[in-house]
Parts: C-alpha cells; sequence; structure tokens
C-alpha cells in the first residue's frame, strides 16, 4: 500500500502530512492525527509510525469491508528540535551528557512541549486552507498522539484545545509537577528557585492538565466527552508510571468519552511496534467507524 508524503510550509512551520490513496469519496470529511516526536528527536522519527499506522488501518478497512473515513497523519519538528533548533543545550536533562547538563530543564522542557501543543492549535486553524484552499474536503475530527515529550505535548493539548476529540499519549505524563518532583530528587535537584522559579509553578497551576478539574462529572472538565488511549511501559525509569497513575486512574472522561489503559510489563522508555498498533486500532474503532 504506497504512503504519500507531502511536505507544507505552514506559517514558517515545515509540515508533514502522511496519506494513502482514498478510500472514500474523493470529497467526504477526513480525520487528521497530529503525531509528535520525542525529546531530543525529529519528525524524521515518526516516519515509521504514519507508516505503520496508515497500513495497518488499510489492511483493516480491506478484511473488514467496513466503511471508514480516511485519515491523514501530521508530523512536525517540536519547538527547538529538528530544523527548529535554537539551541541544542536546552534540550538536555539535568544531569545529561552530551552537550551539557541543563539547569534549566524544568523551564525549558515545559516551554516546548506547551509550545508544540499551541503549535498544534495553530496549524488546525490554518491546515484546511493549506490542504483544501478550494474547499476540497473538511475535516472532521483533530487527533493527537506522542511519544515521550511527544506524550506531554498530547495531555497539554487534549487539556487545552477543545476541538481534538482523542488522543493518545504514549510514555508521557499528564502531572508535570509529579513527573519532574521524583525527577529532581533523583538528580539532587532542589525543588526551588532558580532550578524552579515561582513564575513556572504557576503556569503549571494554570495550564497543566494535572491542575484541571479532571475528576468532576461536569463542562468544567476539559477531558469530559474525549476519548483517550493511554500508552505507557511497566519499567519505565525516565516516565515512571506512578507519576501518571494517579491522574489517569482519577481521570473522568464521562459517558461520551473513552479511557484504555495499557501499561506494558517491562518495557521501559521506548515506544514499542506493538503500542502502535495498539494506537492504530483505537483510532480505526473510535474515530474512523463511528
Amino acid at each position: 500500500m504506497p504512503v504519500s508524503k507531502q511536505t507544507l510550509n505552514v506559517g514558517g512551520i515545515a509540515v508533514h502530512v502522511y496519506s494513502t490513496p482514498s478510500a472514500t469519496d474523493a470529497s467526504a470529511p477526513v480525520s487528521v492525527l497530529f503525531f509528535l516526536h520525542g525529546r531530543t528527536g525529529s519528525a524524521q522519527d515518526s516516519e515509521w509510525v504514519a507508516e505503520s499506522t496508515l497500513g495497518w488501518i488499510d489492511e483493516q478497512r480491506k478484511a473488514s469491508g467496513k466503511s471508514a473515513e480516511d485519515l491523514l497523519i501530521v508530523t512536525f519538528d517540536q519547538r527547538n528540535h529538528g530544523a527548529r533548533v535554537v539551541d541544542l543545550h536546552s534540550n538536555s536533562g539535568w544531569r545529561e551528557q552530551p552537550p551539557a547538563k541543563n539547569d534549566r530543564h524544568a523551564l525549558d522542557m515545559y516551554a516546548i512541549h506547551s509550545g508544540t501543543a499551541r503549535d498544534v492549535s495553530f496549524l488546525i486553524d490554518f491546515l484546511p486552507s493549506y490542504l483544501y484552499p478550494s474547499g476540497e474536503r473538511t475535516v472532521s475530527s483533530w487527533l493527537i498522539g506522542g511519544i515521550s515529550l511527544g506524550g506531554h505535548s498530547t495531555w497539554y493539548a487534549l487539556r487545552n484545545e477543545p476541538r481534538i476529540t482523542l488522543g493518545v499519549p504514549i510514555i508521557g505524563c499528564p502531572d508535570y509537577t509529579a513527573l519532574m518532583t521524583e525527577r529532581a530528587g533523583l538528580n539532587g535537584i532542589p525543588w526551588e528557585p532558580p532550578y524552579i522559579p515561582r513564575s513556572l509553578l504557576d503556569l503549571i497551576e494554570r495550564y497543566d492538565p494535572a491542575a484541571a478539574s479532571y475528576t468532576v462529572p461536569d463542562a468544567s472538565n476539559p477531558f469530559l466527552g474525549k476519548k483517550i488511549l493511554v500508552l505507557s511501559g511497566g519499567d519505565d525509569k525516565l516516565v515512571p508510571w506512578s507519576a501518571s497513575k494517579t491522574f489517569v486512574d482519577s481521570l473522568n472522561v464521562g459517558l461520551g468519552g473513552v479511557k484504555e489503559v495499557i501499561v506494558a510489563p517491562g518495557v521501559g522508555h521506548k515506544c514499542t511496534r506493538e503500542m502502535v498498533q495498539a494506537m492504530s486500532r483505537f483510532i480505526w474503532t473510535e474515530a474512523l467507524t463511528q
């Protein structure tokens, strides 16, 4: 099955759009999945995910005979990554080499992944005009997934972008304070300025998924009605499941939402092919064949 790749310049961001030949009416609505790479990586790292997902969905469509929407998969470099690098040092951790330990790790990582999530909102605004300038097709649903840093961005976008209806965070964490408190302790970093600026905590308390009313069954809960597949490694040391568990266990997506959780035993901080297949299945079931 051929997978095509189109690269667009959308407001200065190089956006890669993966697709397969249309299996539906060429004017029918489509679903769009943003898929975000991990820290120190680039959009190129996600190409195998896009190809694998589109291939699995094509096989499922042929085997099942079901009518399903077409899917586009969109990748781009996270802020300060790939072709958007300004300073490699800002992508390092507190005690990582090379290029050197980064005392601003907590601030830099939050700025990068929250900024990338805001890029997703920007692209939701503009992509339809770039893809279909004459109104050839419309986008029926916006989906998001990502690995590690991209998983953090996925959670952030699910919380702050109401147009996203489905998300698949892979080895990411929805509770930045829980994640970084543990990481700071392991690295001998005090939970205080200048490592943890008060102004950063103010932002986290305003925008972080864990700061939202995520347990209540009313409109104040930004996750209500969303479909979320959580994929984590049981032996992940960098983004341990323990940092996400309390949030995920208590997350209320309501009667119209879906919450599925898979913690893969024996898997460390990596995205496996089994995880990508689970994501493909979830998208097929919850977005394309509804």
